[in-house]
């Protein structure tokens, strides 16, 4: 349907080899941290994304590791591809040198000299090549896949080995450099903290196998059920596979802290040269599925829905699914965001003008966009492009939303996308897609499809075929559509599809 200049830019799909039956077969091979069960809870994961922004290929962020080193790497558009060993901190020392930052170790910087005493027995143990046993993210064999789509960046890294998929979308704006250093860094980042608290839990376990932690209800508003446990034998085993979900949602906060320290300290750095630097930014989500925990983390519009079923199916034959997003929509449109920032800069009568955050930008929590956190990066922008009256940054916050779902047998598949594709589809329009054409293209490659009938109904809203939409080159096209990233993880052990594109 799309001529070759006009094809999507990404396209993969990954098909399990299997489901490791339910959740006691798990292999003697390996020691198992609590809350860490190896049952796939997925089986089909299909990704694709169109590009509507021109935007530069490559950046010299970083001195160019990023773009030279890392990035081609992780970039395989078309199809995922065999890791023969786990990703290693290796790019994470290399990219240390060029960020000789306090946090340049890409670790969560210890607030106390006690802490620091407390970290090193742990924190810095991880960073020899990692075990099958350290770790769920660090295992011998990954399949990865990932790409650029205009100012997007799309990661997908899977291990059936250990039974978890690791899911991202960093929707760039005004460049593509915020997003390319979160495709560049933050999955390793993120494996770095993950073996950090496997090795803490470790050490509190062998010191005292009574200790209790305790979790903030207030930061975390969702409830894990503890009655649907993988690990329900014990009173034990259900508080530490509890404590292990809340300090997993640590690890992933504590990530991102570190990653936009380390990307804020970079632009400091080039913006003499580069002062557009300051100005450029991502929205963040990942999506996590472990076991049958689905971790969320999200910054900004994109979104993350699942798609279950409704509590009035047995009236009839056919079965209707229901939307549930889980992930909150960080914009100024949002009452409750828009509350808190205003309450938190009471002496400031320009916090929100013209519908945007200081008149510049439409969401409230970002990575990046420095001008509008630190005055010396808003200084270095010249004339109307500087933020005049920063009175109180930073006004965009890096404080994530954080959420873990338990997979039920009702969960049929969700949808990780980002705001592009909600510019065009409520979260029950993109499900009952979804729905509909799996159910009569078993076969089929879902997220391919979200996005035809994406172009299709902006080509209808704009008056033009699909053809010509797709004939007005980038940059201009991004008129009637924005870049548009979407996955579609198909969960439970029932194979609803057997394959996905690999292009189109």
């Amino acid at each position: 349907m799309i001529k070759p200049e006009g094809e999507l830019k990404i396209s993969f799909g990954y098909h399990c080899n299997c489901n490791r039956g339910g959740s006691d077969e798990v292999s003697s091979e390996y020691d198992i941290a609590p809350g860490m069960q190896r049952a796939n809870s997925f089986s089909c994961l299909s990704g694709a994304a169109i590009s509507a922004n021109a935007t530069l290929a490559n950046t010299n962020i970083c001195n160019g590791l990023i773009g030279a080193e890392i990035l081609p790497s992780l970039d395989s558009p078309n199809s995922f591809r065999k890791v023969s060993s786990s990703p290693s901190l290796s790019r994470l020392d290399m990219l240390s040198y060029s960020l000789p930052s306090s946090m340049s170790n890409l670790s969560c910087s210890p607030s106390t000299p006690s802490d620091l005493l407390d970290c090193d027995s742990y924190l810095f143990s991880s960073t020899s090549a990692p075990s099958k046993s350290e770790g769920f993210l660090n295992s011998m064999e990954v399949q990865v896949a990932g790409g650029a789509a205009g100012e997007d960046r799309v990661q997908a890294v899977c291990s059936e080995e250990n039974g978890w998929l690791f899911c991202a979308i960093y929707d760039g704006f005004n460049g593509r450099d915020a997003a390319d250093f979160l495709a560049g860094t933050l999955y390793d980042t993120i494996i770095f903290h993950f073996s950090s608290l496997l090795q803490k839990q470790k050490c509190i376990e062998s010191s005292d196998s009574s200790v209790s932690r305790f979790v903030n209800k207030e930061r975390y508003p969702f409830e894990v059920d503890a009655n649907k446990d993988l690990c329900n034998d014990t009173s034990k085993n259900i508080k530490s596979s509890e404590s292990f979900r809340h300090e997993l949602l640590d690890s992933l906060q504590c990530a991102l802290s570190q990653a936009e320290s380390d990307f804020l300290y970079m632009v400091e750095q080039e913006m003499e040269n580069r002062p557009d630097l300051v100005s450029i930014g991502s929205c963040v989500l990942i999506v996590l599925l472990h076991g049958e925990d689905l971790y969320t983390l999200n910054l900004g519009d994109s979104r993350a829905v699942l798609a279950t079923d409704r509590e009035d199916n047995d009236m009839n034959g056919s079965k209707k699914l229901k939307a549930i997003q889980l992930t909150e929509s960080h914009t100024v449109d949002d009452e409750a965001e828009r509350t808190r920032i205003l309450c938190e800069h009471p002496d400031d009568p320009m916090t929100i003008v013209g519908g945007k955050v200081k008149g510049k930008l439409k969401v409230t929590r970002a990575f990046g966009v420095g001008y509008l956190k630190r005055k010396i990066l808003n200084d270095a922008l010249m004339g109307i492009l500087r933020v005049q009256n920063l009175i109180s940054p930073p006004y965009v916050s890096t404080q994530p939303s954080l959420n873990v779902h338990r997979i039920s047998k009702g969960d049929h598949f969700a949808i990780v996308g980002s705001d592009g594709l909600f510019d065009f589809f409520s979260n029950d329009e993109a499900v009952e897609l979804v729905n509909s054409y799996i159910l009569s293209n078993p076969y089929g490659d879902p997220a391919k499809f979200l996005v035809e009938q994406l172009v299709i109904k902006a080509a209808n809203r704009a008056g033009f075929s699909m053809e010509e939409l797709m004939d007005i080159p980038a940059g201009r096209r991004r008129k009637y559509h924005d870049d548009v990233t979407v996955m579609v993880i198909i969960l439970g052990s029932n194979q609803r599809t057997t394959k996905a594109s690999t292009c189109i």
